[in-house]
């Protein structure tokens, strides 16, 4: 339950009601609290109220209360009785949490990106109007500024939000990212084309984005050495609760994994070994099945575990992928400082190409960074034939493969329907559905799930 702030709080409180013409309610909270109080705190909480409106009867009436005497003909002791009754602790936690709510007009900054599709260069902006006009707007351009279509969304029923501000910058982050998604699953070619309207659509349902989460790293236990005595293998009579299935090997091996249990070990300490897969760690991570799902926890340490991408991926700084044969990290490029030294003298060095948010770095075999590519503005494209950084001699590569590219203030990868597919590397324990395909150094193995 709550309590009662100190008197310091109150006033703050109280100072902030009446800096929204809320006089009446900073009075009477001062009032209500100061004749349930004793002492120099009751006594600083008159002298606020008195000095907010100092004819005020309810102000007189505790006044009168603190010196034992009855109600006056000027004073309105059930006004006062009422107020206590309505600021208890609980109205007055409510009041300082609404205080200490962000309060914005348009101090949610927006998102303005530039995409690709079909070849050709769109940009979506997305606002916010504020507090008093609470709704966001989401325009996709094109042309040159030809607004193709746009998107409107009220959130009036959430200003009351203790979290206001963090809930409209992720309805905002969604609303600019389900637009991007609407283009590229082509609901506007017409309009692009000139063969339909566009205009404003006035949604209410919650946006529709298709773009996911990897799962949050966590302190991960510690790899056990690869001399350490293993634990002792589940018995052969416990049930499989999952099978993995090698779709590629370039060592041989068995076609088919059946871990009996609900634990398993994905490296040679455990019962799912990939022998000669020599990318992969001894133990290189571990399977859950709990609660009739399945979950798989990558072991840091290792050259990790990647799985497939059903759907685009949020990236982070630091975060790796694979498409065909080559291994990527997602870095941001450092904040340019473009002045001149004290001297004041300017370096003088490579033109500067504009200004990029993020690059792409290949890892080579031995660890070592190979090619290094900055996105162009927002978007960098990856492929054996097209695109920003291509790989003309990897054929597990396609002619268009996959693209980074930032959105809503994040960085986004995307398959562009590769047959090979496009891989990111897990982080912590990750929920593995029936169908989902893992990349373990060389080896692809798809997850089956009976029943």
């Amino acid at each position: 339950m709550p309590t009662v702030p100190s008197r310091d709080v109150l006033l703050k409180i109280a100072k902030w009601l009446v800096a929204r013409e809320r006089r009446d309610e900073a009075v009477g909270m001062l009032c209500a609290v100061a004749a349930t109080s004793a002492g120099e705190d009751a006594q600083a909480l008159l002298g606020a109220a008195l000095e907010s409106s100092p004819q005020s009867p309810i102000a007189k009436a505790v006044f009168e209360r603190m010196e034992g005497a009855s109600a006056g003909e000027t004073s309105d002791h059930a006004a006062l009785d009422a107020a206590i009754k309505q600021f208890d602790a609980e109205a007055i936690d409510k009041l300082h949490k609404e205080m200490n709510r962000p309060q914005f007009m348009r101090a949610q900054v927006g998102f303005n990106n530039n995409v690709k599709y079909k070849d050709i260069a769109f940009h979506v902006q997305t606002e916010d109007s504020g507090l008093k006009m609470p709704h966001i707007i989401t325009h996709l351009f094109a042309d040159g500024g030809r607004i193709i279509k746009s998107h409107k969304r009220s959130y009036a029923t959430e200003v009351d939000r203790a979290d206001v501000g963090p809930y409209v910058r992720g309805l905002m982050k969604a609303q600019h990212m389900e637009m991007v998604a609407l283009l590229r699953a082509g609901k506007f070619d017409e309009v692009i084309a000139g063969k339909a309207r566009g205009g404003m659509d006035v949604l209410t349902e919650a946006p529709q984005t298709d773009v996911q989460q990897i799962a949050q790293r966590k302190k991960a236990p510690t790899i056990p050495p690869p001399t350490a005595a293993a634990a002792p293998p589940p018995a052969k009579s416990a049930p499989v609760r999952f099978r993995l299935r090698v779709l590629r090997s370039l060592q041989g091996g068995p076609e088919l994994y059946e871990p009996p249990g609900d634990e398993a070990i994905l490296g040679s300490t455990g019962a799912i070994p990939l022998t000669g897969e020599k990318y992969c760690h001894p133990s290189e991570g571990v399977f859950h099945f709990r609660g009739g799902e399945l979950f798989l926890e990558d072991l840091e340490g290792g050259n990790g575990i990647f799985t497939r991408l059903r759907h685009p991926v949020e990236l982070e700084p630091g975060d790796e992928f694979v498409i065909g044969d080559q291994l990527l990290r997602l870095e941001l490029n450092p904040e340019r400082n473009l002045a001149p030294d004290p001297g004041p003298t300017y370096l003088w060095f490579s033109p500067c190409p504009p200004q990029s948010s993020f690059r792409i770095v290949q890892i080579l075999h031995s660890g070592a960074e190979g090619e290094t590519r900055m996105a162009t503005g927002t978007t960098l494209q990856l492929g054996r034939r097209e695109g920003d950084m291509i790989f003309p001699t990897d054929p597990r590569v396609a002619d268009k493969h996959a693209l980074v590219e930032e959105q809503a203030g994040v960085v986004v990868l995307t398959d562009l329907m590769s047959k090979t597919g496009t891989f990111v590397r897990i982080r912590g324990e990750q929920r593995l559905m029936a169908g989902d395909e893992l990349l373990v150094g060389r080896t692809v193995l798809r997850v089956e799930i009976p029943g």
